[in-house]
């Protein structure tokens, strides 16, 4: 009799044991599953909006800072070449902007808040790569005198203007793509947010 009833004292201890050891396992390995399901603190970073202070761009140059992983061009356009958007109209893929690329504030003929800022994301429409700011006018190797000045792409030659408007004939099917952003002050713009 007496050895039943160590042998069920060692079968409850065994059990309890067991059941004990089996949920500390469950614990360890359900820990870092729940934990992967929050995003860590750099994707948390990649997806916060940046500020851009543009008074510290001149009249004419582009400034380039990353957003979620992507080059933002924030360019400071000098007179001339906003009253020279208009004269390119006939020469491009749409420039009226009425295809979705760009936030409701910015379907206008500048593609901007304020004409002379003009924020866009840095990367072709055609196979991502990232255009290169030409603001040489009339420069012969991208169209000479109807050349006033853009974003050209290195990898497959398409031509953007200066309000990141495709050109026609180009392998790049649309625009540059606006990111959603908004002015803090008449200095700082903050990208990421409307």
């Amino acid at each position: 009799m007496d050895n039943k009833e160590i042998n069920q004292g060692r079968r409850r201890f065994l059990s309890v044991a067991t059941a004990g050891a089996g949920a500390v396992a469950a614990a360890g390995v359900a820990t870092p599953l729940v934990a992967s399901w929050f995003p860590s603190e750099r994707a948390k970073a990649a997806g916060v909006s940046i500020e851009v202070d543009v008074s510290k761009i001149e009249s004419g140059q582009l400034t380039v800072v990353e957003w979620r992983g992507k080059p933002i061009f924030v360019l400071n356009r000098t007179e001339q070449q906003v009253k020279d958007l208009s004269s390119l109209d006939g020469q491009m893929v749409d420039p009226s902007s009425e295809l979705e690329q760009q936030p409701e504030y910015c379907k206008n003929p500048i593609r901007s808040i304020k004409p002379n800022v003009w924020v866009g994301i840095g990367i072709c429409t055609h196979l991502g790569c990232s255009p290169a700011y030409r603001p040489d006018v009339g420069a012969a190797d991208l169209g000479g005198s109807s050349w006033k000045g853009g974003f050209f792409c290195p990898c497959h030659g398409s031509k953007f203007d200066l309000a990141g408007r495709v050109y026609k004939g180009v392998p790049a099917p649309s625009n540059l793509v606006i990111p959603p952003y908004k002015y803090l002050n008449d200095n700082v713009i903050l990208v990421g947010e409307d």
